[in-house]
């Protein structure tokens, strides 16, 4: 029994209470109730204590009994709203606080409490007006004003949020809620240095404050600061690995570090905290499919959709392992569900301009996309106006900007390398605007050779474009067209006066936004540049092995006594079509084996039943999995002879095929990407290896297999020739593009004159 009268020995539990003694306060109210079981403040505010303390049963228990003596208890009321919106009992909670209000309408707390469950159930507008409501009241309210701000972002009223969250923390200085608040709204705001410096003093404030650090690492992700950011994430999850949402981001940075078996355990650990979060089973996808688990890439978006059908990202993904797995009618019908959901994403569309060119018959489609593209995104951008003294000379040295996410080890790169390391720099100034999601030691190589550069995958694209302005670009050169990481939107803001692409696949990307492209004369099948915008050069490619050190074998087919085909070109371009024709090739060479580039799945089991039904038994069928680049050129060394893919040949593999000795044998069609083997072989001196007809391409194919000496003499004199000629000239492959560039600047000098001051 307390050894002070009830009142002054609740008094004494109050303040034990009030000053973090909640051991001591529990006692007391305890003593107090035994003296008195009815003393419904003792009651109340031991439910209080166990809500504190994490137990809402206890709490909602006790706060009812001490409403059941007073019933006209309204702070009690407010407080069981509290309890009931911990457990996620928002309707009982909204109708505790409006029953505290009937009973006291000028109780601030319980207006702020409504607000905050009334913005729970998205009732935006009337958690804003119950906040007001409770800071007219009391107008020194930090938490209500940082509650407004919550609320206010909700609805996207991004400045007032701002305002409300900035009154907090005049209110209450060392407020870490309200520090986490702002950081989130500045985060959405694009200020995302501003946001991270938010989040840091909110941790300052409060060390063990889990969703700040979990917000902090969303922050330093968006700026590029991978490894930061999972140092953030992994804090949150000492703190609390409950928190929603966390396992999944963290997943998300350790992918974009290449920690991909990593992320793989932490989006399973997210799904196993909450089986229904759609975005961690998509995420768990892109990392399956990036370690060649195509099956369970399939099945895990497939999920995903089941439980968010409006997921579009879901969709996108679903597109690319069917891509991947060769299945291009799946691939473009998940591409096109994606891009129902989201018609505004320029990312999702590239991606189905893209995966639409390894389609056979797809001309007509890439080109009604692209220009449904270019209505979406190339008009609606602001253009960007030409600084009155910009020097229209002819012939100035000139600043060019290329744009890539590609400067890495990428077939890009090893393209553009020779360009960048040969470039007069007298005549040009090279500028380097970087998206790569990761560097590597190729990265290196170009930072050193660019004049200047700029790490830009963080940059929003109007930002981006604002940049590239003000660096007075002459000439921006795009490097990926629809290709992955591409950033075709800053083009639509026309940041440079000459804008043209090049490198990032052998076409056109269908845009006005970028009027000039580079071409050579073999790519395309009818004469081009009448209009002066397509400049034709005589290789679209330039190879370089870069460092790469594999010696070349003697021919496998006089050790095996067959011949043995191969297509290490990504398993997108291999469809069935192509396979029936492969076929005709392995029926006409007799005892002849394929082997194919391709990471397990049952798309290997579909090709072997395509195959199969032309009679080409499983055993001369091969897979090889996909591997780095020393390793992958070195199964060239069991190839005699590349069968080319098509409507999409190979690139960057066909050069590489010929550096290794080996001979490619090409279908040429109308677009540009299926007379990339015309071009290359004919700039290699071997044109007659490329066929205008499937029926020539089986008989190229099989005299070129039945013909040792002629393989034997080409293994052993490919790479010099390769060398003799322009496919390994980079001086002449630099000089050829750096006179396109000169022609364009003279072109548009020509059609724009000076403006007067």
């Amino acid at each position: 029994m307390p050894t002070l009268p009830v009142p002054q020995a609740f008094a004494v539990a109050l303040q034990h209470h009030q000053t973090g003694r909640w051991a001591d306060a529990e006692a007391l109210y305890h003593q107090i109730l035994d003296v008195q079981p009815d003393h419904a403040e003792a009651l109340h505010y031991l439910g209080v204590l166990a809500h504190q303390t994490g137990k809402p049963d206890l709490a909602m228990e006790r706060i009812r009994r001490a409403i059941a003596i007073v019933p006209n208890y309204a702070a009690a009321h407010c407080n069981l709203g509290e309890a009931y919106r911990s457990v996620g009992r928002t309707d009982e909670a909204v109708a505790s606080f409006r029953r505290a209000l009937q009973l006291q309408p000028d109780l601030a707390e319980a207006h702020n409490n409504l607000g905050n469950v009334l913005r729970e159930q998205g009732q935006l507008d009337a958690a804003v007006a119950a906040c007001r409501r409770a800071l007219e009241l009391r107008p020194d309210y930090a938490e209500a004003s940082n509650n407004l701000g919550s609320a206010l972002m909700d609805l996207g009223q991004l400045d007032s949020a701002a305002a409300a969250c900035r009154r907090a923390l005049e209110l209450q200085p060392h407020f870490p809620g309200a520090c986490n608040n702002l950081g989130t709204i500045l985060f959405r705001r694009g200020q995302f240095d501003a946001a991270v410096a938010a989040y840091q003093q909110a941790l300052r404030l409060q060390p063990d404050f889990a969703e700040a650090y979990h917000n902090l690492g969303v922050a330093l992700s968006s700026r590029g600061r991978t490894e930061e950011a999972l140092a953030a994430y992994r804090r949150a999850f000492q703190l609390r690995p409950e928190l929603p949402g966390l396992c999944n981001n963290m997943g998300i940075a350790l992918a974009e570090r290449g920690c991909f078996e990593e992320a793989i355990a932490t989006y399973r650990e997210a799904i196993r905290l909450d089986p229904r979060h759609a975005e961690a089973h998509s995420n768990l996808g892109i990392a399956l499919a990036r370690q060649g688990q195509l099956d369970e890439a399939v099945a895990t978006y497939r999920r995903a959709i089941e439980l968010r059908p409006d997921l579009a990202e879901a969709h996108n993904n679903l597109g690319n392992a069917f891509k991947d797995q060769g299945l291009l009618d799946e691939a473009i019908a998940s591409s096109r569900r994606a891009l129902d959901l989201q018609p505004g994403n320029a990312v999702i569309h590239s991606n189905l301009i893209c995966t639409l060119h390894f389609l056979p018959g797809g001309e007509r489609a890439v080109e009604s996309e692209q220009k449904r593209w270019a209505r979406k995104f190339d008009g609606p951008a602001k253009r960007f106006v030409l600084p009155l003294d910009c020097d229209r000379s002819p012939h100035r040295r000139l600043r060019v900007g290329y744009v890539s996410s590609d400067f890495r080890q990428h077939s890009v790169g090893y393209n553009v390398l020779p360009l960048f390391e040969q470039h007069d720099c007298e005549q040009f100034e090279v500028l380097c605007y970087s998206a790569a999601i990761r560097a590597d030691a190729m990265t290196e190589r170009f930072q050193a050779l660019a004049g200047t550069w700029r790490d830009v995958g963080a940059i929003s694209d109007g930002r981006l474009a604002r940049m590239i302005h003000d660096d007075r670009i002459d000439i921006l050169v795009d490097l990926g067209q629809h290709t992955a990481g591409n950033r075709l939107s800053v083009f639509a803001h026309r940041p440079a006066p000459v804008q043209v692409s090049f490198a990032g696949y052998p076409a056109s990307a269908g845009l006005e936004l970028i009027p000039f492209r580079i071409s050579d004369r073999y790519l395309e099948a009818e004469a081009t540049g009448s209009d002066g915008r397509v400049h034709s050069i005589d290789s679209f490619w330039c190879f370089d092995p870069a460092g790469a050190q594999v010696e070349i074998n003697e021919l496998p087919a006089r050790e095996n006594g067959w011949a043995t085909f191969g297509c290490l070109n990504n398993f997108c371009k291999v469809n069935e079509p192509m396979l029936n024709l492969w076929a005709s090739v392995l029926a006409e060479a007799k005892d002849s084996r394929l082997i194919l580039l391709s990471f397990a799945g049952s798309h290997q089991q579909r090709t072997l039943e395509i195959l199969r039904r032309k009679g080409i038994e499983g055993h001369r069928v091969e897979f090889v999995a996909p591997r780095a680049r020393q390793a992958y050129l070195e199964l060239y060394r069991r190839l005699d002879i590349v069968l080319d893919s098509f409507p999409y040949n190979g690139h960057t593999t066909s050069l590489e095929a010929l550096w290794m000795g080996v001979p490619v044998v090409s279908l040429v069609g109308r677009t540009a990407v299926s007379r990339a083997g015309l071009s290359q072989l004919s700039n290699v001196g071997l044109p007659e290896l490329a066929a205008f007809s499937e029926s020539d391409f089986v008989s190229i194919a099989t005299l070129l297999a039945r013909d040792l000496v002629r393989l034997a003499e080409l293994r052993n004199t490919l790479r010099s020739r390769m060398q003799a000629s322009l496919l390994m000239d980079a001086t002449h492959f630099t000089r050829s593009i750096e006179a396109a560039y000169r022609t364009m600047w003279r072109q548009w000098c020509a059609t724009h004159s000076c403006p007067s001051p």
